[in-house]
C-alpha cells in the first residue's frame, strides 16, 4: 500500500474562509468534504484554462432559491463559456425580476396553499400572480417586438438573452439572463415548452403562425462550441436533461477533459440522474483520464460554498482567448 497523508483534524484557524475550509477538507479525509475538495482543485484548473470552452447545466428549481445570485455570478465573471439548462430557469429568473418569492416549510399544508392560490417548491412559496401571472404580463409584449423586428425563427439562446436585455440592468442585477446578456454567455433549453415560458411562446403562435423554435440552429451551435474547442469541461449540477445535454455533445469530441458533478440523486435505480461521473467514460462522454468527480449533496449548500472558494483563488474575471 502506498504511503498515504494522515488524516488531519480540522480547527478554528481554517473556518476563516471558504478556501481555508476546503483545503482542510482535503487534509480531512471526511467522506464527502474530501469529495468537495477535489471538486475546488479541478474547478480551479477549469478556471484557469483560458483556452477551453467550459459548460455549466442545472435544474430550474434553483433559480428559485438564492442561490440564483451566484449560478448570475459564475455567468458574469465568465467562469463558464456556455449555459444548458430547462425551461423553468427562464420562468424563474423573468418572474424574481419582477415578484419577490419567499421562505415556507417543507410541512406547509398543501391543500391550504392551494386554497390561497400559492404554490410551493419545496420550502419557498410563491403566489401564483408572481409566476405565471409574471411570465404571461412579460411575455406577449417581448414576442411583439420581436415580432416585429422580424423573428420567426426563436433560438432559445436567443430568447434568453432577450429576456435579460428586456429586464434592463438594475432590475436584472440578480438575473441569470441579463448577466449572459451582458457576458454574451449563450444560454440553451433542449425542451423549450416544458415551462411557463414555452407556453407564453405556444399561446403566441395560436395567431403567429410563422413563429417557432428553432432547435437545431441550437444545436448546430452546440455542435460548433464542441467541435472547435481545444478542450471541454463541464461543472453539472443536479441531473435530468440538462446534464445530458452537455455529456451527450461532448461524446462527439472524444469525452469531457474535466467534470463535476454535484448531485442528491441515487444511482442504484439506473436513471441519469444518479449515475456517477464514472459510468459517462463507458460513453466516451467524459475521458478515461479526466480530472472528475462525483460530490453528493445540495447544490445549494455546496455551490456557494465552492464559487466562495474559487474566488479567492481566482479572483479576477476569466478572460477566455479568443479564436484566430
Amino acid at each position: 500500500m502506498a504511503r498515504r497523508r494522515p488524516v488531519r483534524d480540522i480547527t478554528a484557524r481554517d473556518l476563516r474562509s471558504p478556501s481555508d475550509m476546503l483545503r482542510a477538507f482535503d487534509q480531512a479525509g471526511g467522506f464527502s468534504a474530501k469529495g468537495v475538495a477535489q471538486a475546488l482543485d479541478i474547478l480551479e484548473g477549469m478556471a484557469r484554462d483560458r483556452a477551453s470552452t467550459i459548460f455549466l447545466s442545472f435544474p430550474a428549481d434553483l433559480v428559485a432559491t438564492g442561490t440564483r445570485g451566484v449560478l448570475a455570478e459564475i455567468i458574469r465573471r465568465r467562469l463558464v463559456d456556455v449555459v444548458i439548462t430547462t425551461c423553468g430557469t427562464l420562468d424563474h429568473d423573468l418572474a424574481r425580476a419582477w415578484k419577490p418569492y419567499f421562505e415556507g416549510d417543507w410541512l406547509m399544508d398543501d391543500r391550504q396553499l392551494a386554497r390561497r392560490h400559492v404554490y410551493r417548491l419545496g420550502n419557498v412559496v410563491i403566489p401564483q400572480d408572481n409566476y405565471g401571472g409574471v411570465v404571461e404580463r412579460k411575455m406577449r409584449p417581448l414576442l411583439d417586438r420581436l415580432w416585429a423586428k422580424g423573428v420567426r425563427k426563436l433560438s432559445t439562446k436567443d430568447l434568453a438573452w432577450a429576456i435579460g436585455e428586456d429586464m434592463g440592468a438594475k432590475r436584472g442585477a440578480g438575473s441569470i439572463c441579463r448577466a449572459a446578456f451582458e457576458s454574451q454567455v449563450p444560454i440553451y433549453i433542449p425542451g423549450p415548452t416544458d415551462g411557463a415560458v414555452g407556453s407564453q411562446v405556444w399561446l403566441y403562435w395560436q395567431d403567429h403562425r410563422e413563429l417557432s423554435f428553432d432547435l437545431l440552429r441550437d444545436e448546430q451551435d452546440l455542435s460548433d462550441l464542441v467541435f472547435e474547442a481545444k478542450r471541454t469541461h463541464a461543472l453539472i449540477l443536479g441531473g435530468g436533461i440538462s446534464k445530458h445535454h452537455v455529456i451527450w455533445w461532448n461524446q462527439f469530441r472524444g469525452g469531457l477533459d474535466s467534470a463535476v458533478y454535484v448531485t442528491t440523486a441515487v444511482e442504484w435505480d439506473g436513471s441519469l440522474s444518479g449515475a456517477r461521473l464514472r459510468e459517462a467514460v463507458s460513453w466516451g462522454k467524459i475521458k478515461p483520464n479526466a480530472q472528475q468527480v462525483t460530490v453528493e449533496g445540495d447544490v445549494t449548500v455546496l455551490l456557494p460554498l465552492l464559487v466562495g472558494a474559487l474566488l479567492q483563488r481566482v479572483p479576477k474575471p476569466r478572460v477566455p482567448q479568443r479564436k484566430g
